[in-house]
């Protein structure tokens, strides 16, 4: 008996690729009509199909060629943090205005931080209840397994574990780049103990903005592991961390944090210590939202056009939905933000 036959499920792409002789990135290929397979590769791919009767039931569309169907928005964060990052909500809002404008309807997906968080994703987005997904917020300690999904999927942010070249479509932002001019920011006016409230080091973003303050602080001669801490982009994050490195380093004059809500929570820590910003300690964030232009004294931060991320995320899988377009990556650009806390 094999094993589609042993089980009390429908076959899966996984099966379709073990009787084909492929990779289940390849069946996913042929499956969704991207380019580079073999005439002879994809053959094989569609006869398999053929012969275990695999059919993936996709959302409906209009026979007159317009699409009526569903977009998943998978977010890879515990539900409390879904609603206090306004980060998501601004992907959301913004990706939601593009799929309705584009005849389609946006489903919300929360992934909470579990071993076994794969499964139930991956059984719905080959399930045939959407046509595409945008996933954001996703950590690299269990990367979203591409090979199982038979659906175009767009990240918001690089993929910590890319997969191989062309696989996977992202659209990202210079987090490298936005913190190195942040972190020279403060060096260049003259502070002498610049520190970092580093976000999570399982995402690129979080990886991506230490390396950029790194490369800035060791540019000045400055490198100090001690001036770096560590926090979860949230506020709360931003203000333990803060009260520890004030214990290791109580002479620190500058803190580059990798998120508006975790300087939100560092100069509240700073406030509470007697610390006067920007005169004692000046404080750079990242992302620019509306939270920072509402601070005593406003925020200074690097600006990430989340809105022109989420535009862009949602018309990379339009076209790959639509067949006309293979995974592509894009990088925007940050801008530096002056205020008045650095």
């Amino acid at each position: 008996m094999s094993a589609v036959e042993s089980s009390d499920l429908r076959p899966t792409l996984a099966d379709v690729a073990r009787a084909a002789g492929v990779s289940i990135a390849t069946a996913s290929r042929v499956l969704n009509g991207f380019p580079g397979v073999s005439p002879e590769t994809r053959k094989q791919v569609e006869s398999a199909m053929l012969s275990l009767g695999y059919a993936r039931q996709r959302a409906a569309r209009a026979t007159s060629g317009g699409r009526t169907g569903s977009i998943a928005l998978v977010v890879c964060e515990e539900v409390p943090r879904l609603f206090a990052d306004p980060y998501f909500a601004r992907i959301a809002a913004v990706a939601g205005r593009e799929l309705t404008a584009a005849g389609m309807q946006l489903v919300l997906l929360t992934v909470p931080a579990t071993e076994n968080y794969q499964t139930p994703v991956v059984r719905y987005l080959d399930g045939g209840h959407v046509d595409g997904a945008l996933v954001v917020g996703m950590h690299g300690r269990r990367p979203l397994d591409l090979d199982w999904v038979g659906i175009p999927v767009v990240f918001g942010g690089r993929p910590v574990q890319e997969g191989g070249a062309g696989r996977v479509s992202y659209v990202d932002v210079d987090n490298r780049g936005g913190a190195q001019r942040a972190t020279q920011r403060l060096i260049d006016a003259g502070r002498r103990t610049v520190a970092t409230i580093a976000g999570p080091q399982d995402m690129t973003a979080g990886l991506d903005r230490l390396l950029g303050y790194r490369q800035a602080v060791a540019g000045a001669g400055r490198a100090d592991r001690g001036l770096v801490v560590f926090g979860d982009f949230g506020q709360a994050s931003g203000e333990h961390a803060t009260a520890r490195l004030l214990d290791r380093r109580p002479q620190v004059d500058a803190i580059f944090a990798a998120s508006d809500m975790m300087a939100v929570g560092a100069m509240r820590a700073l406030h509470r210590a007697g610390r006067r910003v920007p005169g004692d300690v000046a404080v750079i964030g990242f992302d620019d939202l509306p939270i920072g232009r509402r601070t005593d004294p406003p925020l200074t931060t690097v600006r990430q056009p989340i809105e022109e991320m989420g535009v862009r995320m949602t018309a990379e899988l339009l076209a790959m939905v639509s067949g006309s377009a293979a995974p592509r990556c894009a990088v925007l650009d940050t801008q530096l933000v002056l205020r008045e806390t650095a």
